[in-house]
């Protein structure tokens, strides 16, 4: 009997990830608990939310297809991200685990943490796929890349079975050798040459490994925040012809919504115009980038039957 037969607990890793994948997942790992407690910000780890947590399951969707990357910033504003899969996929497992196996389990609000701010996580859903081994740190402020799949988007599960851990990355995606050769000739690597507000830099050593990664989150919020109302509100605030008029678009019912969404992170575009994953080599070409090369084989297949 193989070791797997043997162990209960691999058993039910393996059946875990066939119930992932085939919800629509492509990658998936388990780290456990304690390990990304001693990582995470204090009250950031998985026991603040399962308290009896010991393993965190890891999920990556795909992100975009081809025809997408093909269209225009403002359209990948709306359906660049694949949060959608991660419900299906997460959400369900956690009711799969509890049904099958009877023990606790808490699918992640991919979500922030409504008591500090629209920037702080209620888990660092990146943190939690680096250990598990289904992405790397890139230059393209830190963005998490497949070697196989490029850009993926990521859910967590907490759950109190003791699950078999995976590893992380022996290698990291990024830069490619396309990036390093860029970044030779010019300083820069091409998510940072087209970045459109220069919100990225970094460097990286002699071996052409990552040395340090800078994302200037202000210059991207800049933009952000023109391209919805502000700087309209304060435009029309500075010409209003009355000081009565000044006040209603300074502080009346269209600034408190755009405020209210700022705040709390509701239709936010910030780091949403993927410029920069657009021109990542990793990216576009993984080679099972996009749902075109993950039905190659398949296409290939049917057309010799036919």
């Amino acid at each position: 009997m193989t070791a797997q037969a043997d162990n209960p607990m691999e058993q039910a890793k393996a059946a875990i990830k066939a119930y992932v994948l085939s919800r629509g997942a492509v990658a998936v790992g388990i780290i456990d608990a304690d390990t990304v407690e001693r990582i995470a910000p204090p009250g950031f780890g998985p026991k603040a939310l399962l308290p009896q947590a010991r393993s965190v399951i890891a999920i990556g969707v795909p992100g975009c297809t081809r025809g997408t990357w093909r269209s225009t910033a403002k359209v990948m504003t709306f359906i660049g991200n694949s949060v959608g899969p991660i419900y299906r996929a997460a959400f369900g497992l956690s009711f799969f685990l509890e049904q099958t196996y009877g023990q606790p389990s808490l699918f992640v609000p991919p979500h922030i943490d409504p008591e500090y701010g629209n920037r702080i996580p209620l888990q660092s859903l990146k943190l939690h796929a680096e250990l598990a081994g289904i992405g790397a740190r890139s230059l393209a402020g830190d963005i998490l890349l497949h070697p196989e799949f490029g850009l993926l988007y990521y859910g967590s599960v907490l759950t109190e079975m003791d699950l078999p851990p995976d590893r992380p990355m022996d290698s990291n995606p990024c830069p490619s050798p396309a990036c390093v050769k860029l970044y030779r000739a010019e300083g820069q690597t091409p998510c940072q040459k087209f970045c459109p507000v220069e919100c990225l830099s970094g460097s990286l050593d002699e071996a052409g490994q990552i040395d340090e990664m800078v994302c200037d989150m202000y210059r991207c919020a800049e933009m952000c925040q023109r391209y919805e109302t502000m700087g309209d509100l304060i435009h029309d605030g500075i010409v209003a012809p009355t000081e009565l008029d000044r006040e209603e678009i300074l502080y009346g019912a269209e600034a408190q919504g755009f405020l209210y969404r700022v705040t709390s992170g509701i239709g936010a575009t910030h780091a949403q115009c993927f410029e920069c994953m657009r021109a990542c080599p990793v990216v576009t070409g993984a080679p099972l980038a996009d749902p075109i090369r993950m039905g190659e084989a398949k296409r290939k297949a049917a057309k010799a039957k036919a």
